[in-house]
């Protein structure tokens, strides 16, 4: 077996050393969530965890781990007989990104079920992860189904196996660990919520510490035994730390000070549900039992909120997770117990010299600061850098629009845009299994079945079911597509309250992306060219923050903006064929830009006409006078187009309410 780097030997990261630690003491806890830049250590110091965790007694031969003090009577392997057990270490089982809902929950033999009526069940990862680790690697790109499943499970403590009216219910009790890059995709507010405690890391920018962490690597990598044996001590100490936590750990007492503390906190940052006081009053109870103490303080609280809230805030869905500081130690001291005072000074109270009869002067306009702030534009942003380009703009007020769809019936990853054949969804048919069965269509498997009863010498009531008879349910749901942002910042499109309105409704598409699992792109034109701001990516944030600083002005290069999504798309299908893309091009439809620049789009256009590449074109022509050159455009596209205004989900509502308005006003 390979030798896991020592715990002990990795350099900084305290904060996901503590969120581990805290976990191994007390499960309860829920778990941890690292987020962090790739070549942080996050599996590093995962997969050195496993280590210290303390070894387990196993009920002999059962292959759900049964505790033989306390096994599960409901154990697909029971009844146990009591006394036989063995002693190992816990494991650290990996789920794969890749991995299907039978790998992960175990996988029924539906042939045995139907044709003998026996349960033959084959245990999955949550199985073997029971009363150890399950590790999660890029847990933001894993499928949303599976991460229900696995979270569920991590709540409930069991997992359920349920398959055409046969059902096997395990134990499934582990400490989850999921780590992820941001820049490759958020996780939804309600999965970030199921997890007890995130921690971000980063790389340490200290020139000294880098250096400890390339020696110590290049050591390990040379010989990993010695290297380990050199950590030995340090991991004996931390283990048996451990393991005195866990004994100390029913012990700790939390007050109603500490509680008190952890409600108001919750309450100050907004948190939806419990669920965050609860992983609180775990965590701060853990950190008492880790630092040997039987009661909860004040700085156990605090360090429970940094662990426990980033993730559960209220926050825009383009904020990053995180937690003001300052406004927590304020509400820490505003609901703190107070202090015991035997010996009042006569001369603190409100009216005394350290009382707070008269207020500080003010530092602000009326305290002598008047004049020293620059001065703005009208509409509130900083004047323009230079003739032939005007600084960025901010963002209107983002909406929510109408969906946009890719036309047709795609097979790509799990979403919420376009219809697609997937695993889950609902039932529109059957077909002969190709490979494993996962879901079986009852109704057709019978029909296939039941011509051959005869032959087969069918006795009794009993329906003889061969592999041949099995149909596989094929079933119908929606996928994520690629939605490429071809943004037009042109000068023609740099009127400020117009390019405010443009990126508002990019930003509102935006946030319709992120809710429906979409991969997303930005490419933007103007003066003489074209470029990829932002190449394909799940970190729609990060396409928001680009969008944010877009800046605008110069001639309108359509041809060569379109030609660059183009390429942009060639990419992209070789590395994900699967995933349909939509371009949604944000222009007003002129061409100024390049020789001959009506007639090069035009033929750009036609391009991805001729690939069957869906698009809309986002008309962005305003005033009294339109020239329709979007219009053209999204005819030449094979597209269709839509104004600002009818980008709106609310615009059709909004049109049949003025219509019945107008009805009631002529009768």
């Amino acid at each position: 077996m390979t030798t896991p780097f020592p715990f002990t030997a990795v350099v900084g990261q305290d904060d996901l050393r503590l969120a581990l630690l805290l976990n191994a003491v007390s499960p309860a806890v829920g778990g941890v969530l690292v987020r962090g830049e790739k070549g942080t250590a996050k599996s590093t110091a995962v997969r050195a965890l496993s280590a210290l965790m303390p070894h387990l007694d196993v009920v002999s031969g059962c292959r759900f781990s049964c505790d033989p003090d306390a096994p599960d009577p409901a154990c697909p392997d029971g009844p146990h007989e009591p006394g036989a057990f063995e002693t190992r270490p816990a494991r650290m089982v990996e789920l794969p990104v890749g991995a299907s809902e039978d790998r992960l929950v175990g996988a029924l033999d539906i042939e045995r079920a139907l044709a003998e009526g026996v349960k033959a069940f084959e245990p999955g990862l949550l199985a073997d992860a029971h009363r150890g680790i399950l590790y999660v690697d890029e847990v933001n790109l894993l499928h949303d189904h599976l991460v229900d499943l696995l979270l569920d499970a991590a709540a409930m403590g069991a997992s359920y196996v349920e398959r055409e009216g046969v059902s096997v219910r395990h134990a499934a009790r582990f400490l989850l660990v999921g780590t992820m890059n941001p820049e490759e995709g958020e996780l939804r507010p309600q999965l970030l919520d199921r997890f007890g405690l995130t921690v971000e890391v980063a790389a340490s920018r200290e020139p000294d510490q880098r250096v400890e962490v390339v020696r110590r690597r290049l050591a390990y990598d040379d010989d990993p035994a010695r290297f380990a044996a050199r950590w030995a001590g340090e991991e004996a100490a931390v283990r048996q730390r451990i393991v005195a936590a866990r004994e100390l750990l029913p012990s700790v007492r939390l007050g109603d000070g500490a509680l008190r503390q952890i409600a108001a906190t919750c309450a100050a940052f907004e948190v939806d549900g419990m669920r965050a006081d609860i992983v609180m009053a775990r965590t701060a109870t853990a950190l008492a039992a880790w630092a040997g103490r039987t009661e909860v303080l004040a700085e156990d609280v605090r360090q429970a909120a940094l662990l426990a809230l980033p993730h559960r805030r209220r926050r825009n869905p383009f904020d990053a997770p995180g937690l003001d500081e300052d406004k927590l130690d304020e509400t820490l001291a505003e609901f703190a117990e107070p202090e015991e005072d035997d010996d009042p000074d006569p001369d603190g109270g409100p009216d005394g010299p350290g009382g707070g009869g008269q207020p500080e002067p003010d530092a602000g306009p009326q305290g002598g600061d008047s004049g020293a702030r620059p001065e703005a534009g009208e509409d509130g942003e900083p004047q323009a850098s230079g003739a032939g380009e005007q600084s960025p703009v901010r963002a209107s007020e983002p909406f929510r629009t109408k969906v946009l769809s890719v036309p047709g019936i795609g097979e790509g990853a799990a979403g919420r845009r376009s219809r697609a054949r997937t695993e889950h969804g609902r039932t529109t048919g059957a077909r002969r299994p190709q490979g494993a069965l996962t879901k079986l269509h009852l109704a057709a498997t019978v029909q296939a079945a039941a011509p051959h009863q005869r032959a087969r010498g069918r006795s009794g009531r009993g329906l003889v079911v061969r592999r041949d008879d099995l149909r596989q349910a094929t079933r119908e749901g929606r996928e994520g597509n690629l939605v490429l942002f071809v943004v037009d910042a042109s000068g023609s499109m740099a009127a400020r309250q117009r390019m405010s309105a443009v990126k508002g409704a990019v930003l509102s598409l935006l946030l319709d992306a992120y809710q429906r699992r979409d991969k997303v792109g930005l490419v933007t034109f103007r003066g003489a060219a074209a470029e990829v701001a932002l190449p394909p990516t799940s970190s729609v944030d990060a396409a928001a923050a680009r969008l944010e600083s877009l800046p605008t002005g110069g001639r309108t290069p359509l041809a060569a903006g379109l030609l660059k999504a183009h390429d942009v798309l060639r990419v992209e299908r070789l590395r994900d064929p699967a995933r349909r893309a939509l371009v949604v091009l944000v222009t007003d439809g002129r061409a100024t830009g390049g020789p001959e620049p009506v007639a090069l789009a035009g033929r750009a256009a036609r391009l991805f006409a001729a690939e069957g590449t869906a698009s809309v074109v986002v008309d962005c022509e305003s005033g009294p006078v339109r020239l329709g050159f979007a219009g053209q455009l999204a005819g030449e596209l094979g597209g269709t187009a839509v104004t600002l205004d009818e980008l709106r989900a609310d615009a059709i509502a909004g049109l049949v309410k003025d219509v019945q308005g107008t009805s009631r006003r002529a009768a």
